[in-house]
């Protein structure tokens, strides 16, 4: 039996896909919005059983506050959360703001499904490996970064975190040599290492990742670089 449901996320083009896909394995999609700071209001007009409720950002303050109006609101409807892979406080403020569940967004469909039905039915909906990851990072927090952006920033070198920056704003290969005073081929080697560590195949994906990680930011903070909309 298919599950009505709605799903929610800061992009839109993701929260259509998403409920795309559910729609043609037979569940009943109420709506597909964006951003879920305004997912409030639909779900609790609308009153799915299940929400998925999808963030870039569990550990930031405020990310959960529309789950706890719609669990205020209509305790009925069911949230389950898709994300990165949590910190301890960001799964903690999920599940605080009463989310049924967790799911991490790189899951495969099924698993989304199996997430969906568990709610439903008044069940916790979350994979033992990330509670365990969360549990063994508030036991030896030294031992593992906070976040998602703060892991890819250890991995980059100050002059590669100028490269990312840069490749952020849109400069090409010889703005970025002229701009940091390097050879052409220096830049270029350099950008591909920037590449290579993030694990992504373009200067596109490396942006976006750095955007949708706060990487960007965080270097900013770390480093006292100005971010790619500072003059």
């Amino acid at each position: 039996m298919g599950v009505r449901l709605m799903v929610v996320d800061d992009h839109r083009l993701l929260a259509e896909a998403l409920a795309s896909a559910l729609k043609l394995r037979g569940h009943r999609v109420l709506a597909a919005a964006a951003p879920t700071a305004g997912a409030a209001d639909i779900v609790v007009s609308r009153a799915p059983e299940v929400c998925l409720f999808g963030t870039a950002t569990p550990a930031d303050p405020g990310t959960f506050d529309p789950i706890a109006r719609i669990k205020r609101e209509r305790p009925q409807v069911a949230v389950v959360v898709l994300g990165p892979v949590p910190s301890p406080r960001g799964i903690a403020a999920a599940f605080a703001a009463g989310a049924a569940g967790y799911v991490r967004h790189d899951e495969r469909i099924e698993g989304v499904e199996r997430a969906m039905v568990k709610a439903r039915a008044g069940e916790t909906a979350v994979a033992p490996q990330l509670l365990q990851g969360a549990f063994a990072e508030l036991l030896n927090p030294a031992a593992q970064p906070d976040d998602e952006g703060q892991r890819l920033l250890q991995m980059l070198t100050p002059r590669e975190i100028e490269v990312l920056v840069r490749v952020a704003e849109g400069e090409d290969t010889r703005l970025i040599a002229d701009g940091m005073r390097i050879a052409p081929s220096t830049a270029r080697t350099h950008v591909q290492r920037v590449l290579m560590k993030l694990g992504v195949g373009s200067r596109l994906e490396a942006a976006a990742l750095a955007a949708r990680t706060g990487l960007l930011e965080r270097a900013a903070v770390d480093t006292g670089q100005k971010g790619p909309d500072a003059v």
